[in-house]
């Protein structure tokens, strides 16, 4: 009998082995996060992550590239994402021309914002420059100062003043 009260044939089975390890998962590739995935993190469509520049870091020149980006923290200078989300995070501050091929704005941005597809103002929002996007979403309570050009893009370059409303420009008012 052992020190802790069992036999060693109950310790080691009754082939005289030890006890199997618990079974281990397999390993994580490098770019697997190690923690859980938490709720509130943004997700681009088909669950991929999206790039995040956090509350505390702040940038001043040019950002470029391909991949949905959200901004929580402070940018100066020109954020061109041509292909791509920009989300100005509630904790984001922008000053900066933007263009994206979409813009949702939940922070403030002062400077023009070009969206090839679509801008969002959500309702906490602030935009203080122009915006041309060929649909436009302001949210009750948003703030947007500044001038409107809406339309596709022969509409965008010509600059022509049309009585009405643009065909096919849609201004929806959330809330």
């Amino acid at each position: 009998m052992s020190l802790f009260g069992k036999q060693k044939d109950e310790r080691e089975g009754a082939s005289g082995a030890p006890p199997a390890a618990p079974t281990e998962q397999p390993p994580r590739a490098a770019w697997e996060p190690q923690r859980p995935v938490h709720s509130d993190r943004v997700h681009a469509k088909g669950g991929e992550h999206v790039a995040t520049i956090g509350k505390s870091i702040a940038i001043k020149g040019d950002l470029t590239g391909k991949e949905d980006l959200v901004i929580e923290g402070t940018v100066e200078g020109r954020v061109d994402l041509p292909d791509a989300q920009l989300t100005v995070g509630a904790n984001g501050t922008i000053q900066a021309e933007i263009h994206a091929k979409s813009v949702v704005v939940i922070g403030k941005v002062t400077g023009n914002v070009h969206g090839s597809e679509r801008i969002e103002i959500q309702s906490t929002g602030v935009v203080k420059g122009d915006v041309v996007a060929p649909r436009l979403v302001v949210a009750e309570g948003a703030v947007l100062n500044g001038a409107i050009q809406m339309g596709g893009k022969e509409s965008a370059s010509a600059a022509r003043p049309t009585p009405g409303p643009t065909p096919g420009a849609e201004v929806r008012k959330v809330g």
